[in-house]
């Protein structure tokens, strides 16, 4: 009779509690696979964005009229709406951090760049404080700064002009980032 270690019944036990956790886990995928992989769409992260702020906002009002309900239906909508309110606020903040912090803005190449740098920081971190505090309310009156902060920070993004660079034929061509590079 073969005698196993505790240390390989141990470690065995670890790698199919985790294997098990990475598959059956109810997780979404991150926001970006970080790896250089070249594929961004700057515009399309801006219109998510700005589709998450909408939702918050919509879910604040929903919760607003469901509130006080006694009737289990309408209970059960509100839970959801609260859900959805705080689903969409941690999206924000994920996007924030792990695409443009972690992916898109830059460190600066030299102290020219640093100003401009700095400020698109304090606008993310503002996008990011302003996300956690709808997610701490119902009320709509949240939801203007945090509007405020991402038009600002797109405005530093894309450098203040028309958000989108255009091609030869006038089409918008929403593959260029802060660096003015295609990806």
């Amino acid at each position: 009779m073969k005698i196993i270690s505790p240390l390989r019944v141990v470690l065995a036990c670890s790698i199919t509690a985790l294997a098990g956790s990475l598959l059956l886990s109810p997780q979404p995928a991150d926001a970006h696979c970080q790896v250089p992989c070249g594929i961004f769409d700057d515009q399309v992260k801006f219109a998510e964005l700005n589709q998450h702020i909408d939702t918050i906002e919509k879910a604040m009002v929903q919760i607003a009229g469901l509130a006080g309900s006694h009737d289990a239906e309408e209970q059960q909508k509100f839970v959801r709406w609260v859900n959805t309110k705080e689903d969409h606020a941690q999206k924000i903040m994920d996007e924030a951090q792990e695409y443009f912090l972690a992916q898109r803005v830059k460190l600066p190449k030299d102290e020219s760049e640093h100003e401009a740098y700095l400020a698109k920081l304090v606008s993310l971190h503002e996008v990011i404080v302003y996300a956690m505090k709808c997610k701490q309310t119902t009320d709509t009156a949240a939801v203007a700064p945090l509007r405020a902060s991402l038009e600002k920070f797109e405005g530093q993004y894309f450098g203040k002009d028309d958000h989108a660079q255009h091609d030869d034929h006038g089409h918008a061509d929403h593959s260029h980032g802060e660096d003015g590079h295609k990806h």
